[in-house]
């Protein structure tokens, strides 16, 4: 599901990537006090003594705007019971600004550089925020989360201070409320024909040697085919971005969708330029290897989605990088229509030279900007404690995810059940209904993050699988915070670009054989033409700077 924000993401995951984002730290006392202003005169509709596990109800009838990031899977539709139903539950009334999901980050940008954003500026991943920092133009949250209790209570009760303070800026303050999650969740990972596998004996992998051995066995029995075909490489800045992602984890190193440029090397206690450590290399290898002798076929990395699953049904290839969405919906459902008896499975991330690591994903997720012009309304107080509860609260984040109890889900014990007639994701093809397209429920707008139980509550019963095992694995240590001054970042950004640009180009070329392994060191030079060694230690510096002024 590379929808609501996947891939972005990935990318994101990288931009923010694990990034630890954010920062906020929940004091709202406010700092060194610049922003913090006297509220008492911007409590218009707000709630006395409101606390966490409180149904939010504005004492007054309130409307903000907020930018929609508009997704073609489910187009806003004004007659969506969201809208009612949030104003009935909340008093206030959204305002929204549809943005087609396509166009959305450039018209945030737009927006917010002409001072037209909406009050509400959601769906931002950690990092976006930084280039509007300096102007002014949004609010530094981390000074008014004492306004938020649902907040505070989940960064504290999921120990998520570290990740939540990596995302401070030079001020030491942030400017991005992150969604929250109780627990890492890995998505991403190989998939393979079970049928075909048991046909010939073999067994699925476990590491990404047996990865290869079994690749190899399937090229011996079927030589006019690759057994590997892959998907995720277009419209994205790494090709086989997925592949390369859980293959990097498996190595310990960010790669594919979480690329950064840099990688905190907790041995040495300080930041490395990741497209240049050895961990990155073993990846390209790999995957240079499994090109080489055919085990996997080259067009992955240039093919469409499409293309890439048509192999797949047409018994092309044998196995392809899945999520639990895709591995139901597309490859399980029309590989039963159209080979009798086939069956697919997804594999927990073979293991590799790192271990059991989960690197994935992080708790952090994309999340909330605030126009500063917020501040200079009377009803200030309010709008924070609206986004506290529908965004942070258990009763808003399951209301966001499931709609309306007895009439879009019922309770099954702990979890949840659709009422008949309502599909979700393809979950009842035939049903006349859908919680997404037809109500507004489980939008990528508002949904994201939450307790593991409410976040695994519409797991199939692959992706459950799936995931507790993935569970079970180690968490990649935080990235340690080194926030860069402004003329800092400036400098990082005219060179992280052309930096990133270079290790994704030779990373392909390495791949598919275009230029020899043997020319690595005088690829890692040529970075340093393009300032490697200076973007790091731009980094470092910002590290024990941080580092001696926290002391």
């Amino acid at each position: 599901m590379q929808n609501n924000g996947q891939l972005s993401r990935r990318q994101i995951l990288a931009a923010a990537g694990f990034l630890g984002l954010a920062t906020l730290t929940g004091c709202g006392s406010g700092g060194d006090g610049e922003d913090t202003k006297d509220l008492s005169k911007k409590r218009d509709g707000a709630m006395k003594n409101y606390r966490a596990g409180q149904q939010f109800k504005a004492t007054e009838p309130l409307t903000f705007t907020v930018l929609h990031n508009d997704n073609p899977v489910y187009p806003s539709k004004k007659s969506w019971l969201f809208w009612k139903e949030l104003t009935r539950r909340t008093g206030v009334t959204l305002d929204a600004t549809p943005v087609p999901l396509s166009d959305y980050e450039k018209k945030r940008s737009l927006l917010i550089g002409a001072g037209d954003a909406p009050l509400l500026i959601p769906k931002t991943y950690p990092g976006a925020e930084t280039a509007f920092v300096s102007s002014g133009a949004i609010l530094p949250v981390s000074e008014y989360t004492d306004l938020m209790p649902n907040f505070q209570e989940k960064v504290k009760r999921w120990n998520l201070q570290p990740e939540v303070d990596s995302l401070r800026q030079s001020d030491g303050r942030s400017y991005l409320l992150p969604g929250l999650h109780e627990k890492v969740r890995q998505q991403y990972s190989l998939s393979f024909r079970t049928d075909i596998l048991t046909k010939h004996g073999l067994a699925l992998p476990t590491t990404w040697g047996e990865v290869y051995t079994t690749l190899k066995a399937l090229r011996e029995e079927y030589p006019d085919r690759y057994p590997l075909t892959d998907r995720w490489s277009t419209n994205t800045p790494f090709p086989a971005g997925a592949l390369f992602q859980y293959l990097g984890q498996a190595h310990g190193v960010r790669a594919g969708w979480s690329y950064l440029n840099t990688t905190w090397d907790a041995t040495a206690e300080k930041f490395v330029f990741t497209g240049a450590t050895d961990a990155f290399r073993q990846v390209v290898e790999y995957l240079r290897k499994l090109v080489a002798e055919k085990l996997m076929d080259p067009e992955s990395f240039t093919q469409t989605d499409e293309e890439a699953v048509k192999k797949l049904l047409g018994e092309k290839s044998f196995a392809i990088s899945a999520n639990a969405q895709e591995l139901v919906q597309n490859y399980r459902y029309n590989l039963q229509r159209q080979v009798k008896g086939a069956t697919i499975e997804m594999i927990p991330v073979p293991l590799g030279p790192a271990g059991p690591v989960v690197m994935g994903g992080g708790r952090l997720e994309n999340g909330m900007m605030i126009s500063s012009k917020a501040l200079e309304r009377d009803d200030f107080v309010a709008l924070m404690q609206f986004v506290d509860w529908l965004w942070y609260s258990d009763a808003g984040q399951e209301f966001c995810k499931w709609g309306v109890e007895n009439t879009t889900f019922t309770r099954s014990g702990a979890g949840y059940r659709l009422k008949p007639g309502i599909s979700l994701m393809g979950s009842d093809p035939g049903a006349p209904k859908d919680l997404q397209k037809d109500f507004g429920f489980f939008n990528g707008v508002f949904t994201y993050g939450g307790s593991w139980a409410l976040v695994s509550s519409s797991f199939s019963p692959d992706e459950k699988k799936f995931t507790d095992v993935m569970a079970a694995r180690k968490e990649l240590p935080v990235d340690p915070p080194h926030p860069l001054r402004a003329e800092e970042q400036e400098q990082a950004t005219l060179w992280d670009t052309p930096l990133k640009d270079h290790v994704t180009q030779n990373a392909l070329r390495f791949v598919l054989g275009k230029r020899p392994l043997s020319e690595w060191d005088d690829y890692v030079k040529e970075l340093k033409a393009k300032n490697m060694d200076r973007y790091i230690e731009l980094h470092n510096q910002a590290y024990e700077r941080f580092q001696k002024e926290n002391a």
